[in-house]
């Protein structure tokens, strides 16, 4: 049975579609079976893995709120190796027509991945950068959440939000949801700010910390432009060797486990 991992934390700007988007297409190249869903109305994974390619296409929004079959909506990235439920701007959307629906509103994403999770090894979502019905919705779905975190200030009380949610989500519509990991991200070692949020991180959450920390890296921003991984765009790269490294600190902290 895949296991399904929610990437999300409600401030913008911490790497969230970036760790997406690296973390699925490494995972591709472990010879894992991914399936990145874009669950973001600013459709960012799917362009930085160049998942739209015609207007009209069927999105995310297509399989929620219209019924379109999953399997015709996924698109498979030849350069990553990864299969993408691509989103757009229409999921803005589906989050206010969720918000009029009655019970069962949280459990729409779970219940179109639900028949297809057996597929894959490892199910990621990209979430949106807010804590509204997407978020919930992808939270439900999950079994676990991977939370980024950029060294800045502030930094935890954006974790301790998300961790209000986690728990609220927990106790009304998925019980069994765990922290799959805290990945610090945008890291440089040559600054106190870095390197004294960092250690406040993992003071507070302990080995829920990932050992392996994101590098702020110019090639880890320009890849997305061109429909890239970083694997693809720069594998030499300081970003593709950090992003591989968690991959295998993801992959050795999940053996053993049923998925």
């Amino acid at each position: 049975m895949g296991k399904i991992i929610a990437i999300s934390n409600q401030k913008g700007g911490v790497g969230k579609t970036t760790t997406a988007i690296n973390l699925s297409s490494g995972l591709a190249k472990l010879h894992k079976k991914v399936l990145l869903v874009d669950f973001d109305s600013q459709g960012n994974a799917s362009q930085g893995l160049g998942a739209l390619t015609s207007e009209g296409q069927p999105t995310i929004y297509a399989v929620l709120m219209e019924d379109y079959p999953i399997r015709d909506t996924i698109v498979h990235d030849e350069n990553s190796g990864v299969d993408i439920l691509p989103a757009n701007m229409s999921l803005a959307g589906a989050d206010l027509m969720m918000d009029k629906m009655g019970s069962g509103k949280e459990m729409l994403l779970k219940n179109v991945l639900d028949p297809i999770k057996d597929e894959y090894d490892y199910i990621l979502i990209d979430c949106p950068p807010s804590l509204g019905l997407l978020n919930t919705n992808a939270l439900t779905a999950a079994n676990s959440v991977l939370i980024p975190v950029q060294c800045e200030y502030y930094a935890l009380e954006g974790v301790t939000q998300l961790l209000i949610t986690i728990r609220i989500v927990q106790q009304t519509s998925n019980a069994g949801l765990k922290i799959e990991g805290i990945l610090m991200t945008m890291f440089n070692n040559t600054t106190n700010l870095s390197v004294e949020v960092s250690q406040d991180v993992r003071q507070a959450f302990g080995k829920l910390v990932y050992q392996n920390s994101i590098p702020r890296n110019v090639r880890l921003s320009e890849a997305p432009s061109r429909g890239l991984s970083i694997f693809e765009y720069d594998p030499r790269s300081k970003g593709a060797m950090a992003y591989m490294e968690l991959c295998q600190e993801f992959l050795n902290r999940n053996e053993g486990k049923t998925k």
